[in-house]
């Protein structure tokens, strides 16, 4: 008799999963699929092809993979290869503290390429993942212009300050804060346009605005002092660089995939300070075979003598900086602009910062296992955007970068080694 175990079953989205078949005719070639639906109830779907050894079972930790939406031994390939079956659509968690994930996995007996209602699975489990633990807070973030979400860990704390900041779809994107707090970090989710009251559109960087969520982590009794982290993707990554440059409470900055120079149509605006938007490259963009826009060299294609007013001054930072850098990035060309930055740094003689380069990694580096999204629609855009990246290095380029990102922040904010 069929039987298909996951354990956990229900644990964060970053933990790993042991899936083990049990029961299958020995040498039997099986399909293992994998379905989740997204808040929308729209699907998302793996598969892959897998043979039983000679007692009829099944190990995803040892037995390799024949085909399907990945080859080779992959334990977690059916979570990070689910691929939306409406195209150009972006996984993202909305509801983080009452509902997981729901992921249903599936076997059936010999090769499947397409799975119909009429075909019935031979056995079946479903695993739940979820972005908090019990115990973490969230409180929704007013005050002052402040708006976010801030989220406090079980305990009593202190606990290291994080703000967190996503790019430029906008809004309230709560799920990596979430998923820190559950970690042992006290995270605000920043919105900074696009959001409740803010302005709809970001005309301009007011890097007083970050200033006032530092200054509130640093005034909460369970942060723990005396300067707090930024993480950042994208134009997240690039108000990361600034807040790191100009805000003596910022002791640690996470730039994932992100420019080195303000850009148009939001200058940096630090008291009196303008840094002005870099003039883009119009004749850079170009669309792909799927229609998609490529803006990898519309942002930054090298600081040339018309934007050197623009580059954020990196060597102003007094905290450490880790830029995180997909080389298959097609947004931007990320690793160029943290290469940079390193060599103004050093032409300065200063050494804090340091990039972690991932080749075959793309644009969206997210928490572990996460479905690669290759390309998705973007507010403000008559197209999908293209952000790159090759599946399987995408996903080993996740697991990799959040446990460096987690002792990364835990050594600069705390001065204690990680415990990861």
């Amino acid at each position: 008799m069929f039987h298909l175990r996951a354990t956990p079953e229900s644990a964060l989205v970053d933990v790993p999963v042991h899936i083990r078949a049990t029961g299958l005719p020995p040498s039997e070639v099986v399909t293992l699929v994998a379905t989740l639906k997204d808040e929308k109830g729209l699907p998302f779907r793996s598969k892959a092809f897998y043979r039983a050894d000679e007692y009829g079972e099944l190990d995803l930790t040892r037995v390799p993979a024949l085909g399907g939406d990945y080859v080779g031994v992959h334990p977690m390939g059916l979570f990070w290869s689910l691929k939306p079956e409406k195209v150009f659509r972006r996984l993202i968690k909305k509801d983080v503290m009452n509902t997981p994930f729901e992921v249903t996995l599936e076997l059936y007996e010999s090769v499947l390429t397409h799975v119909t209602e009429d075909v019935q699975p031979k056995a079946k489990t479903t695993v739940k993942r979820w972005y908090s633990v019990p115990g973490v807070q969230r409180m929704q973030m007013r005050k002052g212009r402040l708006r976010g979400a801030f989220f406090l860990p079980p305990g009593e704390g202190p606990f290291p300050g994080v703000i967190d900041l996503f790019g430029g779809i906008g809004g309230l994107v709560e799920f990596r804060a979430s998923l820190l707090a559950s970690h042992g970090f006290a995270v605000l989710a920043l919105a900074y346009f696009n959001f409740e009251d803010l302005p709809s559109d970001l005309l301009e960087v007011d890097l007083e605005y970050f200033e006032e969520a530092a200054n509130f982590l640093l005034a909460h009794p369970k942060i723990q002092g005396p300067g707090v982290g930024v993480v950042g993707v994208s134009k997240g990554a690039e108000i990361a660089l600034s807040m790191v440059c100009f805000l003596k409470q910022i002791a640690a900055a996470v730039c994932i995939n992100g420019p080195n120079t303000a850009n148009e149509p939001s200058p940096h605006r630090y008291r009196d300070l303008l840094i002005p938007g870099a003039i883009p490259s119009p004749e850079q963009i170009r669309f792909d075979a799927l229609g998609t826009l490529v803006f990898r060299h519309y942002m930054c294609k090298g600081l040339d003598e018309l934007n050197q007013k623009s580059a954020i001054p990196v060597e102003k930072a007094q905290g450490q900086i880790l830029f995180v850098v997909g080389e298959d990035d097609e947004c931007v060309n990320s690793k160029v602009c943290a290469e940079q930055c390193l060599d103004r740094l050093r032409r300065h003689g200063k050494s804090n910062a340091r990039i972690l380069a991932y080749p075959g990694a793309g644009h969206l580096i997210e928490p572990p296992y996460s479905p690669l999204c290759y390309a998705s629609w973007s507010p403000g855009f008559p197209s999908p955007l293209l952000w790159g990246g090759k599946t399987e290095a995408h996903a080993a380029a996740q697991e990799h970068a959040w446990a460096e990102v987690q002792k990364f922040l835990r050594q600069n904010l705390t001065g204690t080694k990680s415990k990861l």
